[in-house]
């Protein structure tokens, strides 16, 4: 078993997610096979009750697993499919230690931190790097070095390096910030000092230091940190703001670091070669576009792009594909409200609905269904955006008054979306949804089965509400046809609407399963259509 600790310091929100996934992205060019685990030292058992605005997207996994964003780019970069337990949080460690003393599995014994909370956490990075077959997992430690909550982790991850062996099995790897201060541009190298020094005091020594800098570090701020952090200088890694994410590995293996870590960990009989050749191409596309259009994202929490991380993603994914750059324009769902949807939307090239929960901001999100539908603008609604085409539809197409959604709207009189029969009695709120990846049969001869090139698909799921079965037959007679179904046949999961060159929605998630170069079918359709629109509109 081979591991490798991503930790951060000085400040959050450095990138260590991405320089985790990108090292993984560089391993597996090499033929190693890797895992990821991300350790988040919150007492929320996983991230499903969470604000988007506080803690951005919720991400779902195939096995229905409520988790970190960070996974998402760790199943993105890497090409994985993760699963609940390759996200460990303080909760889930807590309630299994405070259970195991309940039935009396440590009777006798005081039950501390050391060793009991620490075991738990090793037990756990253990059992998914050994479950997972891989030769190497990646664990990201969150927060940041000096953390009170951060702390038993890192004990966690000193004795695996004891246990394990530090010369070949287990790495340490720290991101730090480096500032530019001052009209001379010095770069400040303190910060750094600091933070290695919160980490060596806890009993860990960083193999390779990566700084975090707006620029490339110079030579002589990498040998200051290495001779004060002491790491051979060649293990000084800069990493400047890049044009991409994307870009993050490339500049990584420039400077030699998947060399690095092969060497050090013993990993050379595994390799087959760089293999990196496609993901030039694919960052070649985002970088230099040969075209571009402008998708409106409307949602309730576009204050915070991280909210529909996994939507621009999957938009990024598709637009490479047609080397086509795609300009985001978040909308509040608001200000449609109380302003002319032509004026706010009347720019973009297409229209994209993402999921939420809760009545703030719906009916500005069926504003803007209805701008896309009676205009032509291409659209696509996902999960709740789902709902909303329908919901929209069946007001203003259909002339059912009212018709609403039982969760906005317990008392309305066409309940055309309510919830599932299933999720009527549940009362907690973390897991309990429908989750994970289902299966949907396509109907063939749809643009759903055009797009997918199958009539029978896989995506997650994250929700409690559905078309009511009641009015289905209304729909379809109008034009709202449903062209994807559970497995049983009782759940909507996709709708086309005839008539419209691109105005499809679905129950499911498919932003989860995009990935560079297999982007999302349905938001490929979406930026197909949005660049046969602009070319319409400058013609």
């Amino acid at each position: 078993m081979k591991l490798i600790f991503v930790s951060g310091g000085v400040i959050s929100g450095l990138g260590k997610g991405i320089t985790a996934s990108s090292i993984g992205r560089l391993l597996k060019s090499r033929g190693i096979n890797v895992t990821s685990i991300k350790i988040d030292p919150y007492l929320n058992i996983d991230a499903g009750t969470m604000n988007p605005f506080e803690h951005g997207e919720v991400y779902v996994l195939d096995d229905g697993g409520e988790v970190d964003l960070d996974l998402g780019n760790y199943e993105r970069f890497m090409d994985l499919h993760l699963g609940m337990d390759n996200n460990i949080t303080t909760g889930k460690v807590y309630r299994t230690v405070i259970e195991n003393e309940r039935r009396g599995e440590y009777l006798g014994k005081t039950v501390q931190i050391i060793p009991h909370i620490t075991n738990e956490i090793k037990r756990r990075i253990t059992a998914v790097a050994r479950q997972s077959g891989a030769d190497v997992a990646i664990v990201e430690l969150g927060g940041t070095v000096g953390d009170i909550e951060s702390m038993p982790f890192l004990e966690a991850a000193r004795q695996l390096g004891r246990d394990l062996g530090r010369e070949e099995n287990v790495m340490f790897i720290h991101t730090t910030l480096i500032p530019i201060m001052g009209s001379v541009g010095e770069e400040k190298s303190k910060p750094t000092q600091h933070s290695v020094r919160d980490l060596m005091s806890v009993g860990i020594k960083p193999d390779i230091i990566v700084g975090r800098c707006s620029r490339e570090l110079s030579e002589s701020a990498k040998a200051k940190i290495a001779m004060f952090c002491d790491v051979d200088e060649n293990a000084v890694i800069s990493c400047p703001d890049a044009r991409s994410i994307y870009e993050v590995p490339l500049i990584l293996e420039r400077q030699g670091v998947a060399d690095l870590i092969i060497d050090r960990m013993k990993l050379a009989p595994m390799t087959t070669g760089r293999h990196m050749e496609k993901w030039e191409r694919f960052l070649d596309n985002i970088v230099n576009p040969s075209s571009e259009v402008t998708i409106a994202l409307v949602g309730k929490y576009t204050a915070l792009a991280d909210s529909y991380l996994s939507q621009l993603e999957a938009l990024t994914h598709a637009g490479a594909e047609r080397c086509c750059h795609v300009g985001i324009k978040f909308v509040d769902s608001d200000t449609l409200l109380h302003g002319d949807p032509g004026d706010i939307l009347g720019d973009v090239d297409g229209i994209l609905v993402p999921g939420g929960f809760g009545v703030r901001g719906v009916e500005g999100k069926i504003a803007a269904a209805r701008y896309a539908r009676e205009n032509g603008v291409p659209f696509l609604g996902v999960c709740l955006g789902f709902q909303i085409a329908t919901i929209e539809i069946a007001r203003d197409v259909l002339g059912l008054e009212g018709a609403d959604s039982t969760e906005f709207e317990p008392g309305t009189k066409h309940p055309v979306i309510f919830i599932m029969p299933e999720q009527a009695g549940v009362t907690q709120m973390g897991g309990t949804m429908r989750l994970g990846a289902q299966t949907v049969l396509v109907e063939k001869g749809s643009k759903a089965e055009a797009l997918y090139g199958a009539d029978r698909i896989s995506e997650r799921h994250r929700h409690r509400y559905e078309v009511n079965p009641g009015y289905i037959d209304r729909f379809e007679e109008a034009g709202w046809k449903f062209t994807g179904r559970s497995e049983d046949g009782t759940k909507m999961e996709i709708g086309e609407l005839e008539g419209h060159p691109y105005f499809v929605a679905s129950q499911f998630h498919p932003e989860f399963k995009s990935r560079p170069m297999k982007p999302s079918p349905l938001h490929q359709g979406l930026v197909d259509a949005a660049m046969a629109y602009r070319k319409g509109r400058g013609q």
